[in-house]
């Protein structure tokens, strides 16, 4: 009789501690590229680069219009002032480069910011999800292969990316 309460008390434990656990997966590439804050923020980086890129074109031409004007009043100067306009085409020259160089860092330095930030809104949104409906575990699967099969039905990639851009449009 007390083995018998034993093995049954053995059999609650080990039943007790297979709880079936609620795991599913989401595509991270999809789930950050579909996302509706992310479609916004790289256009509005686009129009950022494409101002750039038309300043950058338009003071590179006025630059080297510049320098073609200067080549030819060069033909009647003296070495020594024929030298000192060089310097000062050199000096400008390294200026824009300087100028251009700083711009566009500014711009990469924005992009890596707002993709950070972005990132870190899908993965505390994927965290609260996963909680919110009793998840043991929500994987991310990429080309690296950290998920190399699940289930269709385990995929939430699709209603995490819904719930995700219904939350964006509310704020």
């Amino acid at each position: 009789m007390k083995n018998l309460i034993y093995v049954v008390l053995a059999v609650l434990m080990f039943a007790s501690c297979q709880q079936s656990q609620k795991i599913a997966y989401v595509d991270n590439s999809k789930l950050i590229n579909d996302y509706q804050e992310k479609i916004e923020v790289e256009a509005v980086l686009k129009s950022k680069i494409a101002v750039y890129e038309k300043r950058r074109d338009s003071l590179t031409r006025a630059f080297q219009l510049e320098v073609q004007e200067a080549e030819i009043k060069a033909k009647q100067m003296s070495q020594a002032n024929l030298q000192k306009l060089q310097q000062e085409f050199q000096q400008k020259d390294q200026a824009l480069g300087q100028r251009l160089q700083f711009e566009q860092q500014q711009i990469a330095q924005e992009s890596q910011a707002q993709n950070d930030s972005l990132i870190k809104k899908v993965k505390a949104f994927v965290k609260d999800y996963g909680k919110t409906n009793g998840y043991s575990f929500i994987l991310g699967s990429n080309e690296a292969g950290s998920v190399m099969f699940g289930k269709e039905d385990a995929d939430l990639t699709q209603v995490i990316l819904d719930a995700l851009n219904a939350n964006y449009k509310k704020n």
